[in-house]
C-alpha cells in the first residue's frame, strides 16, 4: 500500500472479526513503528502485545470496576471536560457513530452498551498497552509526544497489512488492572492502548469516516512568495 493511501484510508475501527493475529505479523507491525523518530533518539515506546486470558482478564476487570462506578485510574492525567470546537468536534463524531449504530438519543441502554464497548476494547483480539519509560516523566511531555508518534506509526503499519485498530483511552481507564494482567514493569507509566485485529466490514461503525479540517484551517504559511 501506498503510504497516502494508507494515511488517506485509514479509519478507527471499531468491530472485529474473532480471528486471531499472528506473533510473526505483530512483530513485523511493530518493527515498523520502532522507526518513528524521537527526542535525541531516545526512544521512550514500550509495547505490551497481549491476547487470549489476559486480554480477557484486562477486560473482565477494567468493565467490573467501571461499572461498580470506581473512579478512572489512569496513569497520565486526564483531560477535562472539552469546550468551543473541541466539544463540537467530539459531539460530531459520536453522532455519526450513533447514527451509523442506529442508537437513538433516548436509548440508555445502547448507548451504556457502546461505552462498555470501549473498556472492553471493542472486543478485538489483540490490544498494544503502549507506555513509556517513567524516568523521563521529569522531562515533561516530551516522551508523551515521541511515544504518540511510535503509536501513529503502529496504527498506519496494521491498517497497510490489512489489520484495523483504534487508539483507545478506555481501555486502560483501570490501569492498576492492566498493569497486573499484563506484567507491566514499574519503571513504565501507561499511556494508552490501541485495539487491533481484522475489521468486522458488517459492523456499521467502522464505515464511519470523521471529517477533517483542510490545510488553510490546520496551516499557516509565511516568507513564500505568492
Amino acid at each position: 500500500m501506498e503510504l497516502k493511501d494508507a494515511i488517506e484510508g485509514r479509519r478507527s475501527i471499531r468491530g472485529y472479526k474473532p480471528d486471531p493475529v499472528s506473533r510473526d505479523l505483530l512483530e513485523e507491525i511493530i518493527a515498523l513503528a520502532n522507526r518513528a523518530p524521537s527526542s535525541m533518539n531516545t526512544q521512550p515506546w514500550h509495547f505490551h502485545v497481549i491476547t487470549g486470558d489476559v486480554l480477557d482478564q484486562v477486560r473482565k476487570g477494567n468493565s467490573e470496576k467501571m461499572l461498580a462506578g470506581e473512579p478512572p485510574r489512569r496513569e497520565i492525567e486526564a483531560h477535562r471536560a472539552y469546550e468551543g470546537i473541541h466539544r463540537e468536534r467530539q459531539v460530531e463524531i459520536a453522532k455519526q457513530l450513533f447514527a451509523a449504530m442506529g442508537i437513538e438519543r433516548e436509548d440508555k441502554a445502547r448507548r451504556q452498551d457502546w461505552v462498555m464497548r470501549g473498556f472492553r476494547q471493542f472486543d478485538a483480539p489483540v490490544s498494544v498497552v503502549v507506555t513509556y519509560d517513567r524516568p523521563l516523566l521529569e522531562h515533561g511531555p516530551v516522551a508523551i509526544f515521541d511515544a504518540g508518534a511510535a503509536t501513529y506509526g503502529l496504527v498506519l503499519a496494521a491498517w497497510d497489512r490489512g489489520l484495523g485498530a483504534v487508539i483507545n483511552g478506555q481501555g486502560i481507564m483501570q490501569s492498576p488492572v492492566v498493569r497486573e494482567a499484563a506484567k507491566i514493569p514499574e519503571d513504565e507509566i501507561i499511556l494508552t492502548c490501541v485495539a487491533l485485529g481484522w475489521p468486522d466490514e458488517e459492523f456499521e461503525a467502522n464505515a464511519v469516516r470523521s471529517t477533517r479540517r483542510d490545510v488553510g484551517e490546520t496551516a499557516s504559511f509565511l516568507g513564500f512568495d505568492d
